[in-house]
């Protein structure tokens, strides 16, 4: 059968294995799987149990038999040497839909070598350096298929690595397997050996080989085994530190630069440094320390005794040779005791001191004695005590040594000092209110020293500070003479610690002082005495450096040159270049007149700001300022044309100038315009006006400016206008309208028309005074006839008062007489 026709049945089979039908097709293969050894013979079976078939045949690259008739086929060959074959066998089938089937062999072909070989990538001696990185490899000549091969790496007896090769080539291949080793000295005379299986399925042989074993020779070192030798005193430094190493190295041991014998015995001088040299694989230098082993011997400070102060440091150095180092334990009263921060007064006594290590103790007795400061002081507390009475002060107070008082007070020909039995007593008799104040007692001794203070309080006695100060006030005027301020205490120089002024926060240490007249505006002096037992007290000079103003005027506030009625009227005094402020006093006036009641409008620094601060607080600033004094006054028309004046006067006290320099201002005149008033007293409300007698209206208004008067009446009426007066002889209205730039007013007049009866009334008072006059003439004659002709009636005379209807002269005789009938 040709080429292209025996892979006819091959695509068909391959197309039906690819739809399943391969699944059901009627052949089997006996043995389905061979292994086979390239080279050898071969032979396997293809049978069928389908009889009615158009034939069958096996496809192979070698040994291929074409399409053959039968029920079974076999595929034989003598010789394989084909290592990609694939034999496939078919079958023709009748009367089915499918009309070929196959079943394809599987098969292995394999190649093993008979021997491996190893090598390192070491020296061809096997010698390999210590912690160095080497390669072993192993070498697989002509080996197939390589999918199943193994290589195992053996250290000795032990396998170790395994590698695997994923490799599908099936024809025969060199392999490499490579095992990469870091020896360490524990390696040094082991064995290597590499081994290659195949484990071909249970069809096939089991293949190994194994290749020749490398030993190998590790080189490391020389390594010390020691950095620190323990020697006891007396031995040697043989065999106490071995130095390994492959070669085995030349060692030798050197101090200090010199070689040591290491069969001479140590002392206790030999320990220290030593370099140890060694020559081997490599050259080697290190230090080792030797420590040479010895009993415990103590310092010369551990024993005897020993003063210290209290709360300090055991500044004695006890200390205790010895290796291993001794430990040092103290005892005290048959306690074991430590000794840890500072000393105290419970510290003190007698010590046994032990070192001990190992090897042996030894002890020995140290005396502690602790000096201690004077404990705090007691029984000084504050009092109080009557004036005139007496007190005492107790100050006590312990320590090692006793302590020693001293009493720090401001001292006093009524106070006593008595110490008796560590006790120090302060006696004050008669006690007065230079005895108040604080009393310090101070405890000493080598340890250190205390002190506390008791305030002493005399009731009734009023606290002074014992200087003087002359003069005690100075008021000057500005670069005018200057003056000296000498301050003194008033007691014994010995209680005075120091006496200074301070002036603008400047000490100065003089007992007087002078103010610059020119600019010492507020200096503050302050005199300052520091006094035992009282502390600092301080007394100031009232100093005052005054300059008058350079000029007063006076101003309205708004420059209005003239105000309404009723309006607030607002004066301005300014006073330029005075000082201090503070003892300024703006008093005002109208005409001749204080403002009563006295008005002092608030006077204010000119042009200062709110940010100012105390620049601008006339009660703080001292040096000269512009002031300004604001009043305000409600108006009314008597201020018409009225003057005001303001003066600013300095009231500097009784140590002032006398009389108190003041300045007055030039007067301001104001002009007050107010609206008309009308004068209702001589224009009443309703005047009668007699027929034929006209009467005249007088309209009178006062006002600033002047008003304009002005009558309204009805045009129908004529009156007579003079000026402001005016004629009427009608009834009727009249209104007077009084107007300025101000306002206007008006004022209603009645006019009554009334008949003019006098004529009547003048005839009527004729004919009564006719007719009176008739009646008297009449009287009077009976008069005259009852008392000049002297008729008289005598009957039952009697005296009588006068009762006026008997007319007697002076000269008649009283008799009693009878009015005639």
């Amino acid at each position: 059968m040709s080429e292209a026709t025996s892979l006819v049945p091959f695509f068909v089979g391959f197309i039906l294995t690819a739809t399943g039908v391969q699944a059901t097709c009627p052949i089997e293969l006996s043995p389905p799987r061979v292994v086979v050894r390239y080279g050898d013979p071969v032979s396997v079976n293809c049978s069928t149990s389908v009889s009615q078939n158009d034939g069958m045949g096996w496809e192979a690259k070698q040994g291929g038999t074409g399409l053959k008739m039968g029920n079974h086929l076999t595929w034989t060959v003598e010789k394989l040497t084909e290592w990609t074959t694939s034999p496939v066998c078919f079958i023709n089938l009748r009367n089915m839909k499918v009309r070929q089937c196959l079943r394809k062999l599987e098969i292995v072909i394999y190649t093993f070598p008979e021997n491996i070989s190893i090598n390192s990538s070491s020296d061809s001696d096997g010698v390999m350096r210590e912690n160095e990185q080497y390669n072993l490899t192993c070498h697989i000549h002509q080996v197939a298929p390589v999918k199943y091969l193994i290589v195992t790496w053996y250290k000795g007896d032990r396998p170790g690595s395994k590698f695997i090769f994923y490799n599908s080539t099936e024809k025969p291949v060199d392999k490499l397997s490579v095992f990469t080793f870091t020896p360490t000295r524990r390696d040094n005379g082991v064995t290597f050996r590499c081994e290659a299986t195949m484990d071909l399925g249970p069809e096939g042989p089991q293949l190994n080989v194994s290749s020749q074993e490398i030993n190998i020779s590790v080189h490391y070192g020389p390594d010390v085994q020691c950095s620190v030798i323990d020697i006891l005193e007396g031995e040697t430094l043989e065999s106490k530190c071995p130095v390994e190493g492959n070669p085995t190295p030349s060692v030798r041991w050197m101090k200090d630069g010199k070689l040591i014998n290491q069969s001479i015995p140590l002392t206790r001088q030999n320990a220290g440094l030593y370099i140890v040299e060694a020559q081997g694989a490599s050259n080697l230098t290190q230090k080792i320390q030797v420590l040479v082993i010895y009993g415990p011997q103590l310092s010369p400070q551990c024993q005897g005794s020993y003063t210290a102060l209290e709360y300090t440091p055991l500044n004695r150095t006890c200390t205790a040779e010895g290796y291993p180092k001794p430990e040092i334990t103290w005892y005290k009263d048959g306690g074991e005791v430590e000794l840890i921060g500072n000393l105290t007064r419970r510290d003190a006594g007698l010590y046994e001191i032990t070192a001990s290590n190992n090897l042996s103790s030894v002890n020995v007795t140290l005396e502690i004695n602790v000096i201690y400061p004077p404990s705090l002081i007691v029984e000084l507390e504050d009092s109080e005590v009557e004036i005139g009475s007496a007190v005492s002060l107790k100050c006590s107070s312990t320590g090692n040594p006793r302590p020693t008082y001293i009493w720090n007070y401001f001292r006093a020909a009524n106070v006593m000092e008595e110490n008796e039995d560590g006790v120090s007593l302060l006696v004050i008799h008669n006690a007065t209110a230079y005895n108040t104040g604080s009393y310090t007692c101070y405890a000493s001794n080598k340890g250190g020293n205390v002190s506390k203070t008791a305030r002493l309080t005399v009731k009734d006695a009023t606290p002074e500070c014992p200087i003087e100060i002359t003069p005690h006030r100075m008021v000057i005027p500005y670069r005018g003479p200057t003056q000296t301020a000498a301050c003194k205490p008033t007691s014994d120089d010995g209680n005075v610690k120091g006496i200074y002024w301070e002036v603008h926060g400047i000490k100065i240490h003089n007992e007087k002082w002078s103010p610059d007249t020119r600019e010492d505006w507020d200096p503050r002096p302050v005199c300052n005495a520091t006094f035992k037992g009282l502390g600092t007290c301080r007394k100031a000079v009232h100093f005052t450096l005054y300059k008058t103003p350079d000029s007063v005027s006076i101003r309205l506030v708004r420059n209005r040159t003239s105000v309404v009625e009723g309006s607030e009227l607002q004066l301005q005094c300014d006073i330029i270049s005075v000082a201090p402020a503070q003892n300024l006093t703006v008093r005002w006036y109208q005409g001749n007149d204080t403002l009563q009641p006295l008005i002092r409008g608030p006077m204010r620094v000119a042009g200062c700001r709110p940010e100012d601060g105390t620049k601008c607080d006339i009660s703080v600033v001292r040096s000269p300022v512009n002031l300004s004094s604001t009043i305000s006054i409600t108006v009314n028309r008597k201020h018409n044309g009225a003057e005001f004046r303001c003066e600013a006067q300095m009231d500097l006290g009784p140590e002032g100038p006398q009389p108190p320099p003041n300045m007055t201002s030039e007067p301001l005149n104001i002009t007050v315009d107010y609206k008309p008033a009308i004068n209702t007293t001589k224009l009443p409300k309703k005047i009668p006006v007699f027929r034929g007698y006209p009467e005249d209206l007088v309209c009178e208004a006062d006002g600033h400016p002047r008003p304009n008067i002005q009558w309204i009446y009805s045009p129908y009426k004529v009156p007579h206008l003079s000026k402001d007066t005016l004629t009427v002889s009608e009834a009727g209205l009249y209104n007077c309208t009084a107007t300025n730039e101000i306002d206007s007013t008006f004022y209603v007049v009645e006019v009554i028309l009334k008949e003019d009866y006098l004529p009547l009334i003048a005839g009527f008072v004729a004919v009564t005074v006719v007719a009176i006059s008739i009646v008297f003439v009449f009287i009077y004659s009976i008069y005259y006839k009852n008392t000049r002709m002297r008729r008289y009636s005598l009957k039952n005379p009697r005296l009588s008062t006068h009762n006026g209807n008997v007319a007697h002269n002076g000269w008649d005789m009283q008799f009693p007489m009878t009015k005639l009938s």
